[in-house]
């Protein structure tokens, strides 16, 4: 264990083996560090905040901190709860349930870029990518693998769904359908086929998701009617993930899509061909995207 002589490191709080805490940097009385963490400049773990093993902590973070909720102050008795293998990079801040008993939740093996922000009761899956500036207001729900783009903001009780894709500088009110991009406020491009071929999804199991996408969002019904005709048809377990998180949708309900004569969607490699990876094309206008 190596804490350096100006961190502040509370008397209560457990620290695992190999724990780094560096200058200046805060752990409150009720922390517990898992094995492996480090902790770096001037960042503060406060409040009832559970890591696991191998956490990095970015200079200047801040996580635990009171709810930004008038229902919530510093005597609710609440949680932030964070998993193993994570980065949170240069102030990041994590803030803990708004309610006694609840918790803001992170997984595993999660890149949280610089700046971002988790509002109270937020839940995060696994292996996601969440980049710089991010804004997620309470409650919101990030599913595993969804990779967020930089400076978009989130609204309360909002659900990304798993291996989602969203364009940055962007902003949502409204569920994000697993398996799709985002890419303007409240719309959808098209399957994030790209992704799901490097998350190991079969040629069929891809095709069979963009048939479901095309019933549901470009066959000229509404999403009512078009889950009805759904209920005919025999799905494999992934187009019944997007079935059954667009039927748990609450009153926001879920984003639409761009028709055909407004956009070509880029990600849909599996009928274009290798020539398209990486293009996004809109209203006549073709730029360069880059992939993670």
């Amino acid at each position: 264990m190596k804490i350096h002589p100006t961190a502040i490191v509370e008397d209560g709080a457990e620290l695992g083996s190999e724990v780094e805490v560096g200058p200046f940097a805060f752990v409150g009385s009720a922390a517990i560090i898992g094995n492996g963490c480090r902790i770096f400049n001037h960042a503060v773990i406060t409040g009832r905040s559970i890591l696991g093993e191998r956490n990095f902590i970015g200079h200047g973070a801040v996580i635990g901190a009171p709810a930004q909720d008038f229902g919530a102050d510093e005597a609710t008795v609440s949680e932030v709860r964070i998993g193993d293998d994570n980065t949170f990079r240069e102030y990041v801040t994590i803030h803990r349930g708004s309610r006694n008993g609840s918790a803001t939740v992170v997984g595993d093996g999660n890149l949280i870029m610089v700046g971002t922000h988790f509002g109270h009761d937020v839940r995060v899956g696994n292996r996601t990518v969440i980049a710089n500036n991010c804004l997620l207001a309470g409650h919101v729900q990030v599913a595993d693998g969804a990779v967020l783009g930089g400076g978009t903001v989130f609204h309360q009780h909002m659900r990304i769904g798993r291996l989602a894709m969203v364009r940055g500088g962007t902003r949502f009110g409204r569920d994000i359908v697993p398996f799709t991009v985002a890419d303007r406020d409240n719309i959808l491009a098209g399957l994030n086929s790209l992704g799901l071929r490097r998350a190991g999804f079969s040629g069929p199991t891809r095709m069979e998701l963009k048939r479901l996408f095309k019933l549901i969002f470009r066959s000229g019904k509404n999403v009512s009617q078009a889950l009805a005709q759904a209920d005919d048809v025999e799905w494999g377990a992934e187009a019944r993930e997007m079935i059954d998180f667009i039927r748990t949708a609450k009153k926001r309900g879920i984003c639409s899509a761009h028709q055909r004569h407004e956009r070509i969607s880029v990600v849909d490699e599996d009928s274009r061909g290798s020539d398209w990876e990486g293009l996004e094309v809109s209203q006549n206008r073709i730029t360069q995207v880059t992939m993670p």
